[in-house]
């Protein structure tokens, strides 16, 4: 259930709630020092460093650069399924990753009040316990069906090096007749690549943000898994 003003005691009432369990902070965690990882392997996969002097049996920097991006692929991948599995048998808080509530009129308004607050529209966030429901809408986009596209475009390229009949080449070799083409699929794959960077610098801008400026904790409950409130 997404979380909204309804959800929360007015005033110096309000007590902190666990909110994000041990399982979700330490997915956040992985999730966000893959997501790093990636970005600069990949980046440089596909820009390519100068090759260094000598006989090149003696070096292995882009082959080491692309075992480095395979490993965190595969945290990545792992984490990814490990969270959905949470946001089934964990507290309702974990289930808002998985769906939107856009039946409910309520989230729309908490979403369009969560929106003029970012916007500097109104002084104070709409008070929430887990996510509210801008952050609800960003991480569904991005972290669920952005990063299930990353998952597949990123194993079909895989399954190219691997040859064809490899696992990876029959789980998702698929995606690359259907989006066009092995380099459509790299292209498309760096543009997911640089959409995750720009989500994450926003991301931490917002929650920064939140926690400064709001009477709720933001990066700290992500710590801890408390949210507290100040009057």
């Amino acid at each position: 259930m997404a979380s909204t003003a309804a959800d929360s005691v007015p005033g110096s009432q309000r007590q902190p709630v666990y909110v994000f369990e041990l399982p979700v902070r330490i997915w956040h965690g992985l999730h966000a020092l893959s997501i790093l990882v990636l970005a600069v392997t990949g980046y440089l996969i596909a820009n390519p460093l100068s090759s260094p002097p000598g006989e090149a049996s003696e070096h292995f920097l882009m082959g080491n650069l692309r075992l480095i991006h395979f490993i965190a692929a595969y945290v990545f991948t792992i984490g990814f399924a490990v969270r959905i599995y949470w946001g089934f048998v964990g507290n309702k808080y974990s289930r808002e990753l998985l769906y939107l509530p856009v039946w409910r009129r309520a989230w729309w308004h908490d979403l369009i009040e969560e929106v003029k607050f970012y916007l500097f529209l109104r002084r104070e966030a709409p008070p929430n316990v887990g996510h509210n429901a801008l952050a609800q809408f960003a991480m569904w986009i991005f972290n669920v069906l952005l990063g299930f596209f990353m998952i597949v475009t990123g194993f079909a390229l895989y399954g190219e090096g691997l040859g064809l009949g490899s696992w990876a080449d029959a789980w998702f070799g698929w995606a690359i007749p259907l989006l066009g083409g092995s380099q459509e699929v790299r292209m498309l794959h760096i543009l997911g690549m640089w959409l995750f960077i720009v989500f994450t610098i926003i991301h931490i801008y917002m929650a920064i943000r939140a926690d400064l400026v709001s009477s709720q904790s933001s990066v700290r409950t992500i710590i801890n898994g408390w949210r507290t409130y100040r009057d």
